[in-house]
């Protein structure tokens, strides 16, 4: 547009879709030097997963008088979802991920994080360890999304490591757990997180680990849900720190939330090598008896 190819002055439709990911990846901007050349008499049709007051915000200035539909997915879908947390430090996550994965009732797994460069680190730690795992986030080429999705589907990879942009394209019924290795930002992404799991009538785990910089996004969370989401403490990586945490979030673009703008069957691994507390408050950087890890 910006070197005159295109030309937009008879257009007579403007789709904006996944809105409020646009916003997350810093698109504003484009999107109103871009409605700035459209003719004023046409019309504009918004979808967003979300609906954050960013959102709210830009219909606001795009639309004319809108007529608003909403789709709510059927509650019981969540209702077969088990959801817990974990209160892990930040150095740590990656070892209770690895701990929790080896469990045999941890079949097909979406693990979400919150930045692309995070999900590569713990996909690459997963297959130094052992487990099956590809990353996928808007850096991927389509190419390698699809391979990743088509080695998901075929079980070949046990583990996706997603960011909520890429995450919005799996689509596959026989997901059994959810991990939450960062928190969303934004609340009403969890519930779409969680969301990939307990597919088709079956039922599934979300496992979220919370530290000390995410504690008052998970507050954000539980009251977006209704609902206090269980907390497990019975595992090596327990950090009394995390939990009682009074730390501000960190600021994230498109975010919100404060300070911000966002039994294996079961945690404990169903009695297995839980270990007990591994230190209270976090556990310093010392590893159970009997797990390993490659860094």
């Amino acid at each position: 547009m910006g070197q005159g190819f295109i030309d937009l002055r008879d257009l007579e439709i403007l789709v904006l879709d996944e809105a409020d990911r646009m916003l997350d990846m810093g698109f504003v901007r484009d999107i109103k030097r871009i409605v700035a050349v459209l003719p004023r008499d046409r019309q504009t049709l918004l979808f967003s997963a979300t609906m954050p007051n960013s959102i709210t915000e830009l219909a606001g200035s795009l639309l004319r008088d809108p007529a608003k539909v909403e789709v709510t997915p059927p509650s019981s879908t969540v209702d077969r979802i088990r959801q817990v947390v974990m209160f892990v430090d930040p150095e740590q996550k990656k070892d209770a991920l690895l701990l929790l994965l080896e469990s045999p009732k941890v079949v097909r797994v979406v693990v979400f994080t919150l930045m692309k460069h995070e999900a590569n680190k713990v996909a690459e730690f997963l297959n130094k360890n052992g487990i099956t795992a590809e990353a996928i986030h808007g850096n991927k080429s389509q190419g390698a999304r699809e391979r990743a999705m088509s080695g998901f589907r075929s079980g070949s990879v046990k583990v996706l490591v997603a960011t909520d942009i890429a995450a919005r394209g799996i689509d596959v019924d026989e997901v059994s757990h959810v991990f939450n290795y960062d928190l969303p930002n934004i609340p009403e992404s969890y519930v779409h997180r969680i969301g990939r799991t307990a597919r088709a009538g079956r039922e599934g785990w979300a496992i979220s680990f919370c530290d000390p910089e995410q504690r008052a996004w998970l507050k954000d969370i539980e009251r977006t849900i209704g609902k206090t989401v269980p907390v497990v403490r019975d595992h090596p990586y327990h950090s009394d720190a995390a939990e009682h945490s009074t730390q501000r979030p960190p600021v994230l673009g498109g975010g919100r939330g404060r300070g911000g703008g966002q039994n294996r069957g079961g945690p404990n691994r169903g009695g297995g090598r839980s270990g007990g507390n591994g230190g209270g408050g976090g556990g310093g950087n010392r590893r159970p008896r009997g797990t390993r890890r490659v860094a």
